[in-house]
């Protein structure tokens, strides 16, 4: 991992990713419905909203999963059109998922070195002979990944295969092999969807430090109403594909519509 940041929020306004009404369908189901908000460089955005609510077919936009019928994805100033996701990944895009996406029979540290593969140079031909630069290049991306662990706590299991881990643990190498990859726009989805309240606690802490410490810049869906309203400095808020509320988490848990979406009652 990069060296800490002295002053995270240098640069904290500036658009890192704008969605502008953004559409997507699946047969003559609408997911999203003509969305737009921004995500600027350095913040923690958070996108809430009750199940069925379009976020992670959002986030799935984002990093080019799905593509949208309408509407456009803008990052770093320029239009994408139909990107994929190792593009989205090459280009400093990264993201976990709502249900643990790990190879079961490896490794915690081979998990997290997968994450590595596109900052890897040297072609299959080096690597498979493990010599001469090849060899060098493994040592240096091994030495960023052994940083990721220490910074996550996980050096006791970093020889563990990652299916013998409690799901909790699983949680934290799916954020460790995403952290690999160096992203500018970390995307997780319900990175404490399972977890009791210390994992929570532990979960929480990581991603402040990554934002505040080393500048990552993330993009969050996440259940927990009280770990949103904590963690965040903006948030935006979906119900049924339509965006109802964007703000900061005292407007939005002040707003009407928000409570009525949650909570069900009338004002």
């Amino acid at each position: 991992m990069s060296g800490p940041k002295d002053a995270v929020g240098e640069t904290m306004g500036e658009t890192l990713l704008a969605v502008d009404g953004v559409s997507l369908g699946f047969g003559g189901v609408k997911a999203i419905t003509d969305v737009s908000f921004d995500i600027r460089k350095g913040e923690i955005r958070a996108i809430i909203g009750p199940n069925g609510a379009g976020k992670t077919s959002m986030l799935n936009v984002i990093n080019g999963f799905y593509h949208p019928q309408q509407g456009r994805i803008t990052y770093k100033g320029q239009t994408r059109s139909r990107m994929r996701p190792y593009q989205a990944a090459s280009q400093g895009i990264a993201r976990t998922f709502q249900n643990v996406a790990l190879f079961r029979g490896m490794s915690t540290l081979d998990n997290i070195m997968v994450g590595r593969t596109l900052r890897m140079h040297r072609g299959l031909f080096w690597q498979m002979l493990r010599f001469g630069p090849a060899m060098r290049e493994e040592i240096d991306h091994r030495r960023h990944v052994e940083d990721i662990i220490d910074f996550l706590q996980i050096e006791a299991i970093r020889k563990t295969p990652v299916g013998k881990l409690p799901y909790g643990l699983q949680k934290r190498v799916e954020l460790g092999r995403a952290l690999a990859m160096e992203p500018e726009l970390l995307l997780l989805d319900e990175p404490m969807a399972g977890m009791n309240m210390e994992e929570k606690e532990d979960m929480c802490r990581y991603i402040l430090d990554l934002n505040r410490h080393f500048g990552t810049t993330i993009a969050l869906i996440e259940h927990d109403i009280g770990v949103v309203m904590d963690l965040s400095d903006r948030v935006v808020v979906l119900e049924y594909g339509h965006k109802i509320a964007d703000g900061t988490p005292e407007e939005v848990k002040a707003d009407p519509k928000v409570i009525d979406a949650y909570l069900g009652v009338g004002h």
